[in-house]
């Protein structure tokens, strides 16, 4: 298996169990429905536990593209390899999506809340504050590459690195996902959206397109963030284009400080 398929599989795989919790837990007639926020953060967790078991040998399961930019800043993946990365994360999110949508296929007709079908395959903000929103995926995906450099430099008994990176995608969840519905991933928001958009799903609104910038563009900012975190403190490295990562969440902080009713 390639490295691209790899990436393909591995997103799709997030996708699937990770959309299709949330498909169990808001359509109508499922056997979940109303099971809570709780159960979709231990989920989502344990989905991205799976697409790492499955393919993090073949690709080293980014399965995220805020992760791929923020693993090639810090040095230690290929820049000439992330737009293929990106790629293979988009499509294998899209491929994820349609699945999903195949699995519930009676009950999108059973469920009349055209928000909660859109929420099955995207996020939305609780409170609709754009500058505090985007903070809120910077925050969350900041503490995400913050948190995998962390644990890249321990060591844990062979096989066990994914199930502790799933307790960390649980935890920012259960810690910091009440906001945003924490999508610290532009291929995982995306990728299903534009499936969503595309797909015939019975009775659905629209995509929510204004919204869509935020959970692609606060996770890649706070990628590097957490790149430019992890390698200021921890490493005592900081190259001058760490500078522009700071201003620009700066700038996020002020605006969202700024918007407050």
């Amino acid at each position: 298996m390639s490295a691209f398929l790899g990436e393909v599989v591995g997103t799709m795989l997030l996708i699937l169990l990770g959309d299709g919790v949330v498909g169990g837990v808001v359509l109508k007639k499922s056997k979940a429905e109303n099971a809570g926020w709780i159960v979709i953060t231990l989920a989502w967790g344990l989905a991205v536990t799976l697409a790492i078991y499955a393919v993090g040998a073949v690709s080293g399961a980014h399965i995220n593209p805020a992760v791929t930019l923020a693993l090639a800043a810090d040095g230690s993946f290929p820049w000439e390899q992330v737009p293929s990365y990106m790629l293979a994360q988009m499509i294998g999110a899209i491929l994820g999506a349609v699945v999903v949508w195949l699995h519930y296929l009676p009950h999108w007709s059973h469920t009349e809340d055209t928000a909660a079908k859109l929420a099955v395959f995207c996020t939305a903000p609780a409170i609709r504050a754009r500058w505090s929103n985007l903070l809120s995926e910077i925050v969350g995906t900041f503490v995400l590459v913050a948190g995998l450099l962390f644990i890249g430099v321990n060591e844990f008994a062979e096989g066990l690195n994914p199930l502790v990176v799933g307790g960390l995608i649980t935890a920012i969840g259960m810690s910091l996902g009440g906001t945003t519905g924490w999508a610290i991933n532009p291929a995982r928001d995306l990728g299903p959206r534009i499936a969503h958009w595309l797909l015939p799903i019975a009775g659905k609104g629209g995509s929510d397109w204004s919204y869509a910038p935020i959970p692609v563009v606060g996770p890649l900012l706070g990628g590097l963030a957490g790149t430019v975190f992890y390698n200021g403190i921890f490493e005592g490295h900081f190259d001058p284009w760490m500078w522009l990562v700071v201003l620009a969440v700066l700038a996020v902080i002020v605006l969202a400080l700024a918007e407050r009713k």
